[in-house]
């Protein structure tokens, strides 16, 4: 797709009227895309669908609300007043949160955004002239039912409208559940298989239809003692992963962090993913976001450091450590990569620009890296990068070291600015013209482990397949052979599939989804002691029901708010 068209329709194309009742969109006039051969006009048309995605998977939006609300992830108040936001993030991990929260209403307006700009390509694209626009219009029409699949697994609800002009009807528990699984069922034959991860193809949908019928005991009803997963819905999770393991199409990575680099574009593990090459104007957020102020990244920005975001919770540190005993959780080639040689050789203190790459996974302890000085990084004698011990330089505290500890809450000591082992999964890109927006690495939405580790929890619940379900567990373990694959499991069940899933996928977005439908959301972790189920799913925005009241009835509170 051309980029250059991609950016003119996003920065000029389309404006949203976010209340829910309109779903309303500003389409270009006609003047503009005069001088456009058919084939720019109809890449106009589809490329706006997919802007909005990076704003929507920003660290505030639905990073947040997916990995702060769970076991995985904490933000205090760092240091006692960063990351205050009003309580938003105390809020958020405790199951506090309110219809107010300036994040969901970001998120909500986004998805809708999303949304409303997929039903202007379906009425857009049936008058083109462009061959590609029959794919377009079947990506437009499945993107409209992914937004839907957020939005229900969120808030709880979809919304249904067809036509610009017409009111959006709201469907909840089962009939949403239809009219997605309609929606993606419908187009999957007019998608095209080798289009990348950045767009719609055959296996993104069928990705999608597996995760929804594999969470459709949970959307069904949201607040159920525990979920009902009927065989019929399992049967069907299991017939979508056969096809996309069966398709050879794509290949789970060797390199583990691989995944997560800014050129994954092409890792043939992504089946569907936000496309965030430089050219469409990414961001580097899910990169600096866990990190310290005091991490630099890239040598070429002396000011593209962390922000001293969130950290893992201790309760999740702990399921590495129980799972390994008396062996550091590092023997598990996802937990961390150690990629600059002075935390094993302090003598190691000069490193070439080219060459600075910091660790990646979950850093603990100790952090060294770029020494950066009135606004500037040392450098060694022979021009390298100087490399050493860090202190909290830029929080004005300079004898004190970024030294990273396992315990973090939000106690005053629980929230100091090196509280909490943090995150570094996805590479910062190299190609930035900032060090923080225009990153490159997709950010993945469905990939081919997920694919795996589905199949097993389908079989292990449809019919207790040990055996089968450990195939496929260990397959994914035995393919990280960068390094030292983790070891073989001998044993599986649910709560090891669980702690599984928290080991491949943590950071990524899936652990709230994944908590609820395995029953574990309602659980006590760090600061939070809430045992409401009405918390699964989040209130609506008060601003998205101010702006439904001029009809009686239309959009309710979700209960429990």
């Amino acid at each position: 797709m051309n980029k250059k068209i991609y950016a003119f329709f996003a920065l000029l194309g389309i404006l949203t009227i976010e209340s829910c009742t309109n779903l309303d969109e500003v389409v270009l006039d006609e003047s503009f895309t005069s001088n456009l051969s058919a084939k720019q006009a109809a890449d106009g048309i589809i490329s706006p669908v997919y802007a909005v995605l990076p704003s929507i998977f920003t660290h505030t939006n639905y990073f947040a609300i997916q990995e702060i609300s769970t076991d995985e992830a904490i933000l205090p108040y760092r240091g006692g007043t960063d990351w205050g936001d009003n309580g938003i993030y105390l809020a958020l991990h405790a199951h506090n949160q309110t219809s107010t929260d300036p994040n969901l209403k970001n998120t909500w307006n986004l998805i809708l955004q999303g949304m409303s700009r997929s039903i202007t390509a379906i009425n857009t694209l049936p008058s083109s002239s462009e061959p590609a626009a029959k794919t377009y219009l079947a990506e437009a029409k499945g993107m409209r039912a992914y937004y839907s699949m957020l939005t229900l697994d969120l808030f709880g609800l979809v919304f249904v409208k067809n036509d610009i002009g017409e009111t959006s009807s709201i469907l909840r528990g089962d009939k949403a559940v239809e009219y997605i699984k309609s929606e993606l069922l419908a187009v999957e034959p007019n998608l095209e298989t080798n289009v990348g991860p950045g767009r719609l193809s055959k296996g993104a949908v069928w990705g999608l239809l597996a995760r929804l019928y594999l969470n459709a005991a949970v959307y069904r009803d949201p607040y159920a003692a525990s979920p009902t997963f009927k065989n019929e819905d399992l049967d069907k999770v299991i017939e979508y992963t056969d096809k996309i393991i069966a398709s050879g199409q794509y290949q789970l990575s060797r390199d583990y962090f691989a995944i997560f680099n800014s050129d994954n574009h092409t890792n043939k593990e992504l089946i569907f993913a936000v496309d965030q090459r430089a050219e469409l104007n990414g961001h580097n957020r899910l990169a600096y976001f866990s990190l310290s102020g005091d991490q630099f990244p890239l040598p070429a920005y002396p000011n593209a450091n962390g922000t001293d975001g969130p950290a893992i919770t201790s309760d999740f540190y702990r399921t590495w450590v129980s799972a390994y005993g008396s062996q550091d959780p590092k023997v598990d080639p996802r937990f961390y990569r150690e990629n600059l040689s002075i935390y094993s050789n302090p003598a190691d203190s000069c490193v070439a620009a080219e060459n600075f790459n910091i660790n990646r996974g979950i850093l603990r302890g100790q952090q060294y890296g770029l020494i950066r000085k009135n606004g500037v990084f040392l450098k060694c004698a022979d021009g390298k990068m100087k490399v050493g011990k860090l202190f909290n330089d830029t929080r004005n505290k300079s004898t004190l070291p970024v030294d990273f500890t396992e315990k973090v809450d939000f106690t005053t000591e629980g929230s100091n600015y090196s509280t909490g082992y943090r995150v570094e999964k996805y590479e910062f890109s190299k190609k930035s013209v900032s060090g923080r927006n225009f990153g490159e690495a997709d950010i993945v939405i469905v990939r081919l482990a997920d694919i795996y580790l589905m199949r097993a929890e389908a079989k292990l619940r449809k019919s207790n397949d040990v055996t089968s379900a450990l195939a496929d567990v260990n397959t994914v373990r035995a393919a990280r052979t960068y390094s030292t694959p983790a070891p073989a499991l001998t044993s599986i069940s649910l709560d090891l599939l669980y702690r599984e899933r928290g080991f491949e996928f943590y950071w990524e977005m899936l652990r709230r989804t994944d908590m609820i439908r395995f029953g574990k959301y309602e659980d006590k972790w760090t600061e939070k002691t809430n045992t409401d189920k009405n918390k699964r799913i989040f209130p609506i925005p008060q601003t998205a029901i101010d702006g439904a009241s001029n009809i009686p009835g239309y959009l309710t509170q979700n209960q429990g708010y």
